[in-house]
């Protein structure tokens, strides 16, 4: 019956000692911590660089209008763009002034018009 007793997983025994206590590491898992298996503690999506840095001039087309209306939105490789002073089917030049988690904004350079 010594061994037939179950542990709590991912704790390793370490030893038992004269009077019957069992004792553990602190080591939660083999990973670090948490149970999302990126070696955190903590949920942390994973990590991919932006396709855009401020700065940088870009054409994209305008695909909808933001939630509250006063921007368009673009995308650059699924980053969304929102864009001042443009409207929906506009295809534009913009200059990135902030990116952030998921997103970025930028400024209108020129419209392009079709020809």
């Amino acid at each position: 019956m010594e061994n037939s007793e179950s542990q709590p997983s991912g704790i390793e025994q370490i030893s038992q000692g004269d009077n019957g206590q069992r004792r553990f590491s602190n080591r939660r898992n083999e990973n670090g911590g948490g149970n999302n298996n990126n070696g955190g503690g903590s949920y942390n999506r994973f990590f991919k660089p932006s396709p855009v840095n401020a700065g940088e001039e870009h054409e994209i087309d305008i695909e909808s209008m933001s939630k509250r209306g006063d921007a368009g939105v673009g995308r650059i490789q699924g980053l969304v763009i929102f864009v001042p002073n443009t409207k929906v089917g506009d295809k534009v030049k913009v200059k990135i002034t902030r990116v952030g988690r998921g997103y970025a904004t930028a400024d209108l350079v020129e419209a392009k018009t079709e020809e």
